[in-house]
């Protein structure tokens, strides 16, 4: 029996404030700064403390889910997302759920077989953690668990895809365009060597042609395109393995062996429930009305696609127009260029 991949996307990606989500502390580089040097009692769990939104991150966001198609919520609201994890000193994040910021939204992917329509499921903000450095041991010292909450707190927008794809050459296209679309928004860095976009991506197989969704793994934190691609490649052909010998693929967590090239089980997937979601009592609802999205709307720049048409109105071929779009800058660099060229006279037609 043939089976066919059922992929789902959610991206995690760090946006360019200056100051995190829910309280004054700046937004830093963690991979070097000093740990726990940008940290208060609110990024850092104290009780008594309150939070107060960033709206900074919150317009941030609605440009996001303008761009990507979606129908932003009049009122979204905050909630607790309850799980214990060292990096998380409050014990829960403060993130969104029933109510997120934008819903039923869509990227278009030009592949091979033409046009294709991914479906964006919800657009939400919430909280980073902070981060953990292992020691273990093997210089003799002690092995331990060390916590930086320079990045506890800095705002995150999750943006997560129906299971509408259907190959890894798809996934790698959207999570490339995905990216391109939040650099041209100046919105995120696009640095994934420094983790401020990160994939988690929910993979299942199933009988090809049928529509039946079976049992999906979820795996972690890929944080490049090779990690994305040769991660799902080996979930997929192990699915495809296990059900093909008869066995039953299991609903769980995995993380990715990059120097192994093979996924490990981290833990049991969990259900929404087992996260005890309740709204955040110390945030009231945001309200986006019709003139502060219009005023979001109206600021955005011209987005990949635009600029790939216009450039293909010049007269430029596919392959030279995905080039120069490729990257903000080289796209900005080709239209200062055409701004400063000048006019070519025309050729004055010789005297007899």
């Amino acid at each position: 029996m043939e089976y066919e991949p059922v992929i789902g996307l959610e991206v995690h990606a760090e946006l360019l404030t200056r100051s995190k989500m829910y309280c004054a502390c700046a937004v830093v580089d963690s991979t070097v700064a000093e740990p726990n040097r940008y940290v208060c009692p609110v990024c850092a769990g104290m009780p008594g403390t309150l939070p107060v939104v960033n709206q900074r991150a919150i317009e941030f966001a609605l440009r996001v889910a303008l761009a990507l198609n979606c129908e932003v919520a009049p009122q979204n609201v905050f909630a607790r997302k309850n799980y214990f994890y060292p990096d998380l000193p409050k014990g829960y994040q403060i993130s969104q759920y029933e109510l997120p910021l934008a819903r039923n939204g869509f990227v278009l992917l030009a592949t091979a077989n033409g046009e294709r329509r991914v479906r964006i499921r919800r657009v939400h903000l919430e909280e980073d953690t902070g981060k953990l450095f292992h020691i273990d041991g093997a210089d003799g010292s002690v092995p331990a668990s060390l916590v930086d909450l320079n990045r506890a707190g800095v705002p995150l927008l999750e943006i997560v895809t129906e299971p509408d794809i259907t190959s890894v050459a798809e996934l790698e296209a959207y999570a490339k365009k995905l990216r391109s679309v939040l650099r041209y928004l100046g919105v995120n860095n696009g640095d994934m060597e420094k983790g401020v976009i990160r994939f988690e991506a929910n993979i299942s197989v199933r009988a090809a042609g049928t529509t039946l969704l079976n049992t999906r793994t979820e795996i972690k934190n890929l944080n490049s395109f090779r990690a994305l691609v040769r991660g799902c490649e080996h979930e997929l052909a192990r699915q495809t393995a296990v059900y093909r010998s008869g066995g039953a693929v299991q609903q769980q967590t995995l993380g990715w062996n990059e120097a192994r090239g093979e996924t490990y089980v981290q833990r049991s997937k969990e259900q929404a429930h087992d996260y005890r979601y309740f709204p955040e009592p110390d945030l009231p609802p945001v309200q986006v009305d019709a003139a502060w999205l219009a005023a979001v709307r109206s600021a955005l720049p011209e987005l990949p696609d635009a600029k790939l048409a216009r450039f293909r109105a010049l007269g430029l071929n596919d392959y030279d127009a995905d080039v120069l779009v490729a990257e903000q800058a080289t796209a900005d660099y080709f239209d200062a260029a055409l701004r400063a060229a000048q006019p070519v006279a025309p050729a004055v037609e010789a005297k007899a």
